[in-house]
């Protein structure tokens, strides 16, 4: 029999971690029909993929996104695909679109994951149709997918959606009997029609935007440990998936959720992924404490934890004092609450509010996100091209003024037009390395889909091969080509419970071909693109198209040499363990 597809003599990678070989892939109806050491024969076939000296693996998971709002205009998400990632999980963080109004979910979504508002909501009114999970799943099914889609429902969606967003966000308010059953019955529904489970969210830096409730905490932040409980206990019985962001100020809040995962040999564990285990400069000996913690509940608790894991250096850009790490300091946060840029600078104009800022510049503890070094934020764009290239510290140093006078200064000055840069964590290689290969972590949290004009990480799989490369090529390896596409690929997928991730006869044939010489330092860079679907918003994107000559998803070639392809081949995976 003929063959649709054939890749032919790449070093094929099965996801499985077991050594790579020198083979054919035949593809047929969608599926892998064939791996061959010998040649496979071309007669025939419509489509041949020469992938001599390429490396051929599964399709990349990203195992978190916020694509939620974006999917229902720009479905084919280039973005992640042209990387070879092939497979997106939505619904992080305690936010999705399945159950709340359109106005609810732009107030969600909007500030703290940094998207348009306007434009979220308008997408939400012209293409929100579905009346429950099921009916969202069909929806989400039924467009022109790029890659594969699953995800879980958030439960400050669902909250929202029971007790109403302003009751939702109530710190005196809790949910009756009634409403709580209606949650849990919500919840029990989208696992069944194929949902991965539920996101929810205990950290209280995430704010909520809009003019109704503008920076109350998300709902799933007030919620009591008991609401937690009885949430999980659904997912637990049908073998769902629980992601969550702890609230790490607060060190019971996460041995709460190891507690919640601890199955201790009477009742089964429940699945559950945490952000995030990272190296912060702002606490350089933090990141021994995400995996270790899993490792230990793991194995004592009888638990399933895992910590998600950015493998690269987190960079983060800002215009302006638009910043998500900023909402964890009282004199930002409330810069950030202003939504008009002229009282904005007049608040950071006020020398009192400068003295606040200052305060808690210099105040080491508690520890927060942002390592509060002003010398370590480079300036990068502004309408004064003498500052370009400057630290703010720098700036200030020129001035003989505090490094928090001079941010103040410039943001009154120039506002959104001062673009400015720094890496909060992950600046250690040798730390980089170790998280990688931690047994309590999985490779992820990339963000994909949020904060467009911060950051830009949807290449981290190829990051991650390069860094691999790089140290093989150095003579200090720290883990194999093999383990790494393993951790990229069929360990998230079976931990899921999802149809991705194998390269095996039989399988899905979500496939990447990869070309090993293209990892080159091409995939650190930043660039930017317009998105047209969000009024032409220039956002963050990576660019590295020799490293990926070819993507298939479902069997056809989604992306070539840069190039998309109009074919819609994604569907939404319905997890294998919730159903």
């Amino acid at each position: 029999m003929t063959f649709d597809l054939i890749i032919r003599r790449g070093r094929v990678f099965d996801g499985t971690g077991a050594p790579s070989v020198l083979a054919d892939v035949g593809i047929r109806d969608g599926v892998i029909a064939e791996i061959s050491g010998p040649p496979l024969p071309v007669d025939g076939c419509p489509e041949v993929i020469d992938a001599d000296g390429a490396w051929v693996t599964p399709g990349f998971i990203d195992v978190h996104t916020h694509y939620d709002a974006e999917i229902l205009v720009n479905p084919g998400l280039p973005e992640s695909l042209r990387h070879g990632v092939t497979t997106v999980v939505m619904g992080n963080c305690s936010l999705s679109t399945v159950f709340s109004d359109p106005v609810d979910c732009a107030d969600l979504f909007s500030r703290v994951e940094a998207v348009p508002r306007d434009q979220v909501l308008k997408t939400l009114r012209d293409k929100r149709s579905w009346s429950g999970p099921a009916d969202y799943i069909d929806t989400i099914d039924a467009l022109p997918l790029g890659p594969n889609v699953a995800g879980f429902l958030g439960h400050s969606d669902l909250r929202a959606h029971v007790l109403g967003l302003g009751r939702s966000v109530d710190p005196r308010a809790r949910p009756s009997r009634a409403e709580m059953a209606r949650m849990e019955a919500l919840l029990e529904e989208a696992v069944k029609a194929g949902m991965l489970g539920m996101s929810s969210m205990t950290s209280p830096f995430a704010r909520l935007d809009g003019d109704r409730y503008r920076s109350a905490r998300l709902p799933s932040t007030y919620a009591t440990w008991h609401e937690f409980r009885r949430l999980h206990a659904v997912l637990r019985s049908h073998g769902a998936v629980l992601q969550s962001a702890p609230n790490t100020t607060r060190p019971l809040n996460t041995v709460l959720f190891l507690l919640s995962s601890s199955g201790f040999g009477v009742r089964p564990a429940l699945r559950t992924t945490l952000l995030t285990a990272i190296d912060p400069k702002a606490a350089p000996f933090f990141f021994r404490v995400p995996g270790f913690s899993a490792r230990t509940a793991n194995r004592f608790g009888r638990a399933d934890v895992r910590w998600q894991h950015l493998p690269l250096p987190f960079e983060l850009y800002a215009d302006g004092i638009d910043l998500v790490i900023f909402e964890e300091f009282g004199a930002t946060a409330a810069a950030l609450h202003l939504r008009d840029e002229v009282e904005r600078r007049e608040l950071m104009a006020d020398q009192g509010y400068r003295d606040w800022f200052r305060a808690e510049y210099t105040r080491r503890f508690p520890v927060k996100a942002w390592h509060r070094d002003l010398y370590d934020a480079q300036i990068v764009d502004c309408p004064d091209d003498s500052l370009i290239g400057l630290s703010f510290g720098e700036a200030a140093d020129r001035r003989d003024i505090h490094p928090v006078d001079a941010f103040c200064e410039l943001m009154v000055l120039h506002g959104q037009k001062l673009r400015w840069r720094t890496t909060i964590a992950n600046h250690r290689p040798d730390v980089l390395d170790r998280l990688a290969v931690d047994t309590g972590v999985q490779i992820g949290f990339a963000d994909s889909g949020a904060h467009l004009r911060n950051m830009a990480f949807y290449n981290f799989p190829l990051r991650l091969l390069w860094r691999v490369r790089e140290a093989q090529r150095a003579g200090q390896p720290f883990m194999t080509t093999e383990a790494a596409v393993h951790r990229l690929t069929g360990e998230l997928a079976a931990w899921l419970g999802l149809d991705a991730g194998r390269l095996e006869v039989g399988a899905r044939a979500d496939v990447t071909v990869i070309d090993p010489e293209g990892l080159d330092q091409e995939v650190n860079a930043y660039h930017e693109a317009p998105m047209d679907v969000f009024g032409g918003l220039r956002r963050m994107v990576n660019r590295n198209d020799r490293a990926v000559p070819a993507v298939c998803v479902g069997g056809q070639v989604v992306f070539r040499s840069g190039v998309a392809s109009p074919v819609a081949a994604g569907r939404y995976l319905r997890t294998r363990v919730g159903s």
